[in-house]
């Protein structure tokens, strides 16, 4: 079992930068992949970025060039960097690891981009 706790959200003006982590309860290299999935409301839940245990990254198309997911493999830490916010981005942002045997989800953090 892996518990996540997210953490660094909260309300910013557009062209504003937050960071998001995503504490895992157990080493992440041991998990396949960790990710950061969006849902804003009244849409479907997206994926923003994702790191696999090898280190390899993927983004959406309308995150790449602003948004960075890194990670601290000794503090079991994932987190995304967001700059260059917009309304768009607007959205309860949650955290996943994939493991050979089920996914496991955060609790969200609340990420607001309004002027």
């Amino acid at each position: 079992q892996v518990q996540l706790v997210e953490s660094g959200g909260g309300s910013v003006q557009p062209g504003g930068s937050l960071r998001l982590s995503c504490a895992a309860s157990k080493s992440i290299l041991m998990i396949s992949a960790m990710g950061w999935y969006r849902q804003a409301p009244g849409k479907q839940r997206e994926l923003v970025a994702v790191i696999t245990s090898a280190g390899l990254t993927n983004y959406a198309d309308s995150v790449k060039g602003r948004f960075t997911i890194s990670r601290d493999t000794a503090k079991d830490t994932v987190y995304l960097q967001m700059n260059m916010l917009k309304p768009e981005d607007t959205a309860v942002y949650s955290c996943k690891a994939t493991t050979q045997i089920m996914d496991y989800w955060g609790q969200g953090t609340q990420v607001t981009v309004s002027s």
